[in-house]
C-alpha cells in the first residue's frame, strides 16, 4: 500500500502507549501499526504550508516569502517574550496573535534524557512534551499569556537547558534526576511577580513511546527532491521515525515537503 501527501507534524494520542497518525488530504495513517515493516520514504516535491508555493522549502514548512511575511511563523513563536498581542501591539496579524497568544500558557519542565525547560500552551499539554521525545514531564506555572510564560521561560533559561539533546533522546539515555526536586529549585529562579502563578500541586506525567529497539548511533536522514529512504520502521519518539539500521527521521523538520510512503504488506 502507499499514500502521498503533504507532510505537517504526526498528531498523537496519549495513551499507555503512545499513538501516531499521519495526516494527509486523502489519508490518515495510524503508524504504530506499521511497526516491524518495511517502509520506503520518497520526497517527491514542495508545497509550502501557507501559500503551497512548489518551490523548495525554506524554513519551519514555508518558502522564503511566507517565512518572513505568514503570521504562522512570527518571531514570537519561537520566542514568546516578543509577544505583543496583551498590549494590542500587531505583529502580522493581531487577531491572529491574539487567538494564540492571549490563553493559558505553562511552563514546564521536561526530562528528555535531560531536564530542559519550556512552555506551550495549556491545549497543547502533553502533546509538546510527547512531541519533543519526553518520557516524563512536569507543569512549573500556569500564565494567562504566552508573554508571561515567555517571561518566566526567559528567567529560567539562565539556569536550567531548554533544548533537547536528540541524540541522547532517541538512544533512550537517562540522566538520573528527579523532576519534583527540579521544579522546587526553579521556583527560586522565578521572577517574585510571577510567583503567584506557581502550581502547587502539579505532578510528574509519564509517557511511553512505541520504540521497539532504540538505535545505538542515530543517523539522521534529510530527504529532499528526488531522494529517497527504504528501512524497518522499529519505533516512534519525539516526531522521529526510527528504523533498523540506526537511522532516524525527524518527520516534522520535513513539514511542507511532500512524501510518498511506500509499506510492504
Amino acid at each position: 500500500m502507499h499514500f502521498e501527501g503533504v507532510v505537517k507534524k504526526m498528531t498523537t494520542e496519549f495513551s499507555s502507549e503512545v499513538n501516531y497518525f499521519i495526516e494527509f488530504d486523502n489519508s490518515y495513517i495510524h503508524l504504530n501499526q506499521f511497526l516491524e515493516k518495511s517502509l520506503t520514504i520518497k520526497c517527491v516535491g514542495y508545497s509550502c504550508l501557507s501559500c503551497s508555493n512548489d518551490g523548495e522549502i525554506f524554513r519551519q514548512g514555508f518558502c522564503k516569502r511566507c517565512f518572513f511575511e505568514s503570521p504562522l511563523a512570527g518571531d514570537w513563536i519561537i520566542k514568546p517574550e516578543l509577544s505583543k498581542a496583551h498590549l494590542n501591539i500587531a505583529d502580522r496579524d493581531l487577531d491572529y496573535e491574539k487567538k494564540i497568544q492571549l490563553q493559558p500558557h505553562i511552563v514546564y519542565l521536561s526530562n528528555t534524557g535531560s531536564v530542559k525547560v519550556g512552555i506551550t500552551r495549556k491545549t497543547q499539554v502533553p502533546h509538546r512534551w510527547i512531541d519533543q521525545g519526553a518520557h516524563e514531564a512536569i507543569e512549573i506555572i500556569e500564565t494567562p499569556n504566552r508573554f508571561l510564560a515567555g517571561t518566566a521561560e526567559v528567567a529560567l533559561k539562565k539556569y536550567m537547558s531548554d533544548k533537547t539533546n536528540w541524540r541522547k533522546m532517541l538512544k533512550n539515555e537517562r540522566d538520573n534526576t528527579n523532576l519534583l526536586s527540579f521544579k522546587e529549585q526553579a521556583r527560586t529562579y522565578i521572577p517574585s511577580n510571577l510567583l503567584h502563578y506557581f502550581n502547587e500541586n502539579s505532578k510528574v506525567f509519564n509517557i511511553n513511546f512505541p520504540v521497539k529497539k532504540y538505535p545505538l548511533k542515530p543517523n539522521s536522514i534529510k530527504l529532499k527532491k528526488d531522494s529517497d529512504y527504504s528501512g524497518k520502521l522499529v519505533g516512534i519518539k519525539g516526531q522521529y521515525l526510527i528504523f533498523e539500521d540506526d537511522s532516524v527521521l525527524n518527520y516534522r523538520a520535513h513539514e511542507g515537503h511532500i512524501f510518498m510512503i511506500r509499506i510492504e504488506s
